[in-house]
């Protein structure tokens, strides 16, 4: 299958400069007070308080792109990097 400067399946262009940090994370600030934070359509957590506080403040400072690192980092929903290596370790065996 050759696929030229597509995707394998997707059929998208590969942009090479992309860096890929969209995550498809929102989030959205409620009257309550409240910040849910969204993933695909759906309702990940939702950050009530201080939390919620401190939450708006950072993301106020951020990129887009610190934006969905941040909202992963909250979710818990993020590669760290350690899952192939964490295969083989003794612990998980």
């Amino acid at each position: 299958m050759d696929t030229g400067t597509t995707g394998t399946r997707t059929g998208r262009p590969i942009d090479p400069n992309a860096a890929g940090d969209d995550l498809g994370f929102s989030y959205r600030a409620r009257k309550s007070g409240e910040v849910a934070i969204s993933r695909g359509g759906r309702v990940v957590t939702v950050l009530r308080g201080a939390a919620a506080h401190a939450f708006c403040a950072q993301v106020a400072k951020l990129p887009p792109e610190g934006q969905q690192q941040a909202m992963a980092r909250v979710t818990g929903q993020y590669k760290r990097g350690s899952e192939r290596g964490a295969a083989r370790h003794a612990r998980n065996r």
